[in-house]
């Protein structure tokens, strides 16, 4: 791919502030820059801006004093439209009006030689629609720089539907010799960072509006355990609520309304009073004050950042579990602590998701309804021992973090499944956009897109089952897993288990859930299960759970105990978790509990512990099905 020709004359249109951001680049970049804006002694002010950041840039060390006095003689002001007849590459930046830039652009056709490319900064109109009057528009493209365009690398090379693909292939080039960072992207609504980022946005406001927690506990909680340089309400009081929400419902509209992209009732409140962030000196947040500590608890110690023995756990183990006297603290799959506790005989506090729970300076835990203060002050205190700062949380579906990210992970893959741009290219996206500790897409595919669809699951079964839906892609993406597969390889071999009726609900790394309705034939003469089918149910959850990392175990020791019976016509869930994994033995827990009609368990029937041990080999060729 060959760029436009350094020597070769740009035109920029639109004289504001990423209008001038733009021309400073290619200016930088060796071209001689006119700048056009319609509104009378704007594109001369440029000028003047232009000059006086190239002068700050070189009094900093970032281009050197020569360089900067050049590239400023490169950049003219000029009158009119028919001015830019001479240049090979006219970019617009004016206001985000579709009438107002076709009718731009048609002028720029009659102006500018037939081999011109004509690109528009849009952030968020169709470039499809952009274009749709023109005799030629396959020379039209999307080149979406991010602000400030001379700082931020990312660039979005958007392409319509009668883009040309060497016209894509040369802005891609032209791009990256300005030394910037270019993705590809069809034209849909939102293109990929502004169609990605709004769960960021959405669900932190949805949080904030139900009065269950407050805005700096979230933004700490996104920030210092989830790894963004910024919690949200930060983010956009920094942007501009009126820009923020004008983004938000840009997208909406554009996808018909969808309740996965529904703009925020609070933020609308604030752009209707005034408060639109930083530039207005009061957004979430007064700008004359700084932010409100997140909250921690009284009982808490406050985490000392310096300590050592942090979890053990890597940045994607989502199969942790810590004893804190009668509590264990695991991580966040979706459901509630609630459900958790139900599950079994432990009281379970939940931990909300990290980047990297050894690096994390924060956690959040959640705890159910009935656990006493005792058990909720064993559970910071265990985690304040381990350095950390602990923010107790409500006990919702997804908690904060893992909410977010699992929405943002969808979204990742949504937009991949919609031929917007390859994973690839959303990641980076992402991550030099909107400065993103990782990529969504690589963060719900190491997590596991099945962790993914229980939060999403979860959420839309307690909140919104239209915002929170998964689609079939990514329902089928879950289940295309390697712990899937190596339990499918089971599965087949297991003709016990399939007579019996049993069912795979859920098999992850470490994890397992196996159900089985208690048939007639199943019961004795008192109508109660047998109970050696119901060490076989567990039995079985055990066994996907251990051989879910493809690797081939054997049971070692099993040992059951039984707490209630089970009856004819029952359902009955079986739920492994691995407890411990080191080297080659790995020890599991099993809990049996009895369904309630709601699909949530209910009461407890037996509790099962088994060892095992890898041999050699795997279930599954994994280098084949690649």
């Amino acid at each position: 791919m060959t760029p436009i020709d350094p020597t070769a004359a740009v035109g920029i249109v639109g004289a504001g502030t990423m209008g001038s951001g733009i021309a400073q680049v290619a200016a930088v970049a060796g071209h001689e820059v006119r700048i056009y804006d319609a509104q009378q002694g704007a594109a001369t002010r440029a000028v003047g801006t232009i000059a006086a950041s190239l002068a700050r840039a070189a009094a900093k060390g970032r281009l050197s004093h020569d360089a900067a006095t050049a590239a400023t003689d490169r950049v003219h002001a000029v009158r009119s439209v028919a001015d830019l007849g001479g240049c090979e590459l006219v970019i617009e930046a004016v206001v985000e009006d579709l009438g107002v830039k076709r009718s731009l652009f048609a002028d720029l056709e009659q102006v500018c030689p037939i081999e011109a490319i004509l690109a528009s900064n849009t952030s968020s109109l169709s470039i499809s629609d952009v274009a749709a009057d023109l005799h030629r528009p396959g020379r039209v493209a999307g080149l979406h720089f991010f602000n400030p365009a001379p700082v931020l690398p990312l660039v979005e090379v958007i392409a319509g539907e009668h883009s040309d693909p060497k016209v894509l292939d040369v802005l891609v080039a032209t791009a990256q010799a300005w030394g910037k960072t270019p993705v590809r992207a069809a034209s849909t609504p939102g293109f990929i960072v502004n169609r990605v980022a709004r769960p960021f946005y959405g669900e932190a406001f949805r949080l904030l509006e139900s009065g269950i927690l407050d805005a700096a506990t979230i933004d700490a909680m996104l920030r210092e355990s989830g790894g963004f340089r910024m919690g949200p309400f930060e983010l956009a009081d920094l942007i501009g609520h009126d820009v923020n929400l004008a983004v938000s419902r840009s997208v909406w509209e554009a996808f018909g309304r969808d309740a996965r992209f529904t703009p925020s009732a609070l933020q609308q409140r604030l752009v209707d009073e005034g408060r639109l962030g930083r530039k207005t000196g009061a957004g979430i947040y007064p700008a004359d004050r700084p932010a409100p500590a997140a909250s921690v608890p009284s009982t808490g110690r406050g985490g000392d950042n310096d300590a050592h023995g942090r979890l053990a756990a890597g940045p994607d183990d989502m199969s942790w579990q810590l004893t804190a006297g009668d509590v264990v603290i695991r991580p966040t799959d979706g459901r509630t602590a609630a459900q958790h506790t139900a599950d079994g005989a432990h009281t379970v506090v939940l931990a909300d998701l990290a980047l990297d729970y050894a690096k994390a300076s924060r956690i959040g835990i959640a705890a159910p309804p009935a656990a006493t203060t005792h058990q909720v002050e064993s559970a910071i205190a265990a985690l304040t021992d381990l350095g950390y700062q602990v923010s107790v949380l409500p006990d919702t579906p997804g908690l904060v973090v893992a909410r977010t990210v699992a929405m943002l992970a969808a979204f990742a893959a949504d937009a991949v499944d919609s031929a917007v741009a390859t994973a690839d290219d959303v990641d980076t996206a992402m991550r030099l956009g909107v400065n993103y500790p990782r990529g969504p897409y690589a963060w719900g595919e190491a997590l596991g897109w099945s962790w993914v669809t229980g939060v999403l699951d979860a959420l839309a079964d307690a909140e919104d089952p239209q915002r929170y839906r998964v689609s079939p892609a990514l329902r089928a993406r879950a289940a295309d897993t390697p712990a899937r597969r190596a339990a499918a390889a089971m599965w087949a071999d297991d003709a016990a288990s399939q007579a019996l009726g049993m069912t795979i609900e859920q098999v992850s790394p470490g994890q397992a859930e196996v159900s089985m309705r208690v048939r007639d034939d199943m019961v004795n003469g008192h109508g109660i299960c047998h109970g050696g089918l119901i060490f076989a149910l567990a039995d079985t959850a055990f066994a996907f759970a251990c051989n879910s990392y493809n690797r081939r175990t054997v049971a070692h020791s099993c040992d059951i105990t039984f707490v209630a019976p089970a009856r004819q016509g029952e359902q009955l869930l079986a739920r492994a978790s691995e407890r411990h994994r080191e080297g080659r033995n790995g020890i599991y827990d099993v809990t049996v509990v009895r369904r309630s009609p709601g699909g949530t368990a209910d009461d407890l029937i037996a509790e099962f512990r088994g060892r095992c041990r890898e041999i050699p080999g795997t279930l599954v060729d994994e280098e084949a099905h690649r």
